[in-house]
């Protein structure tokens, strides 16, 4: 297996990770019986550190199908190089810390971090189209 394609696992277990956190926040705050239930009635909003959970978790799925669809085209293209590999790790490592960040509330350093995730993922796609 590529180290392109074992970043993309590692990125599909931290996913996973951060939907469970983000359940479980919801679940301490609603109770089981909510989260046993159809979720018909409109609850409150969530205070703020399962909300920044839960956040940080719908942020994450809306970077993580882009960095799916790098890693493969990466993979299907056969290019596996420097902008591949670092562009993997700049993508987990941002995320990890963006996570870190978000949860704990600091603001601007997170959003430069999530350049950091951005760009990696960004360093990924653009490989195959580099001139070797």
């Amino acid at each position: 297996m590529s180290f392109e394609l074992m970043a993309l696992v590692a990125a599909t277990v931290w996913g996973f990770l951060q939907l469970v956190g983000a359940a479980q926040a919801a679940n301490s705050q609603y109770g089981l019986k909510w989260a046993a239930s159809p979720r018909d009635i409109e609850m409150p909003p969530l205070q703020p550190i399962p909300g920044r959970i839960s956040r940080n978790f719908r942020n994450y799925m809306e970077t993580f199908p882009f960095f799916a669809a790098a890693v493969l085209v990466a993979q299907a293209a056969g290019v596996h190089n420097e902008l591949t590999r670092w562009g993997s790790i700049a993508y987990i490592a941002g995320r990890i810390a963006y996570t870190a960040l978000y949860i704990t509330g600091i603001p601007v350093v997170r959003s430069l971090v999530w350049n950091v995730a951005t760009f990696g993922m960004l360093a990924v796609l653009a490989a195959p189209f580099v001139p070797r």
